[in-house]
């Protein structure tokens, strides 16, 4: 088996993941319903999703040390199929809680596994090999309204997750198959020292969280709750759920296109101007209603926040050293995921206050802008580093 099959089942596998964590977004309201509980109830529902994506990070990064990467990733096939079906059966919301956090395990140790990986199988072409492999994930997430839709016209929610259990345990299967007879890399075998890395990588961490945290926060507050913003708006909502797959749909050429521009432009800049952009279409957002005008910024804002991702990965990946790598970059990922991960919580129990959707989302855009501008004067004083510490 050549690298390229392995990179294909990678691709198969970081779908099933993304798929695991994104499918609340679209079953909130009817989840609501079938549960007979409030938005910020539900809204806890999915960020546990993603407290589950950040919790096993710092922990897969000391497993890491231990264990080759391809056998955690196996794990994690495991874990979802586990996790998927356990949800499916969920009879009270403490039991979907459970289901939601166990999936987004599955999720946050594959990422952990899986992007040094592929930083280790295409080392030259870092940014494109990101691009792909984050295009495969998003394409779970253009899907998963889609699919939802689809399912809940011939079933129930349940069999939604039914149907993850099964295709993920098909795809652990052929993964493992397929690692077994490929030649994997391991570059990071020397990475055997989690706190070492840290001591030594802290200003690159530090600088990533500093990226992605604030705006990923408010992305996630904003399209796990997409569909009930839209709905708000006026539009149906089959229609409003089909608009999440529109800005989801915007980001796989994002993905691809973010990962080319990271390998060709200075990311620290590239960065900056995707935070500033991110804001200027969160406030267009707000201020539009109509179906055109809804799906032309749903697609810009789409396109600009997700090739965020594959840029800041590139930073993060191309400045960090081989012996340090994957243990700085799961503290950096598994610092920045909590952060993440509350913003649909926060949008809900605002919006249950009384606080309409759009004036949450302008005070969310305004707090970005003025956290752009300090990062901005931070990189033109020097203090924004390019490259990790000494390999000591």
């Amino acid at each position: 088996m050549s690298r390229r099959q392995l990179f294909g089942s990678l691709c198969a596998m970081v779908f099933l993941v993304n798929l695991g964590r994104v499918l609340f977004a679209p079953l909130l309201e009817p989840l609501i319903v079938d549960f007979n509980t409030t938005r910020t109830t539900m809204g806890l529902v999915a960020t546990l999703a993603w407290m589950g994506s950040a919790v096993p990070r710092i922990p897969t990064g000391y497993l890491l040390t231990r264990v080759r990467r391809h056998r955690v990733i196996l794990l994690t096939g495991l874990i979802l199929t586990v996790a998927s079906l356990f949800t499916s059966l969920a009879t009270s919301v403490q039991m979907l809680m459970v289901g939601s956090f166990s999936m987004g395990l599955a999720s946050g140790a594959y990422f952990m596994a899986a992007n040094p990986l592929v930083s280790e199988l295409y080392p030259q072409r870092l940014g494109r090999a990101i691009g792909i492999h984050g295009m495969s994930s998003q394409l779970a997430a253009v899907l998963a309204p889609l699919l939802v839709t689809a399912v809940l016209f011939l079933d129930t929610w349940r069999a939604v997750f039914q149907l993850v259990a099964v295709v993920a345990l098909l795809t652990t299967g052929v993964l493992y198959l397929v690692a077994r007879q490929t030649d994997i890399p391991n570059s990071g075998a020397s990475d055997r020292d989690l706190l070492a890395a840290v001591r030594h990588q802290w200003p690159i961490i530090l600088a990533g969280i500093a990226f992605i945290g604030a705006t990923s926060f408010v992305w996630n507050g904003l399209f796990n709750w997409y569909p009930s913003y839209l709905t708000a708006k006026g539009l149906a909502p089959g229609t409003s759920r089909t608009m999440l797959s529109v800005v989801f749909a915007a980001g796989v050429p994002a993905f691809f296109v973010g990962g080319r521009f990271a390998d060709r432009f200075d990311t620290v800049r590239l960065l900056l101007a995707i935070i500033g952009a991110f804001s200027v279409s969160l406030v267009a957002l707000t201020l539009t209603s109509g179906l055109i005008p809804l799906i032309a910024v749903s697609t810009v804002l789409g396109f600009v926040v997700h090739s965020l991702f594959p840029t800041v990965d590139t930073y993060m990946l191309t400045s960090l050293p081989d012996n340090h790598k994957g243990s700085a970059y799961a503290v950096f990922s598994g610092t920045m995921m909590p952060m993440q991960a509350t913003g649909s919580y926060v949008v809900g129990g605002l919006t249950d206050i009384g606080y309409s959707y759009s004036r949450v989302y302008q005070f969310f855009a305004l707090c970005l802008v003025g956290f752009m501008v300090v990062l901005f004067v931070l990189n033109r004083a020097g203090y924004i580093p390019r490259r990790g510490g000494a390999d000591a």
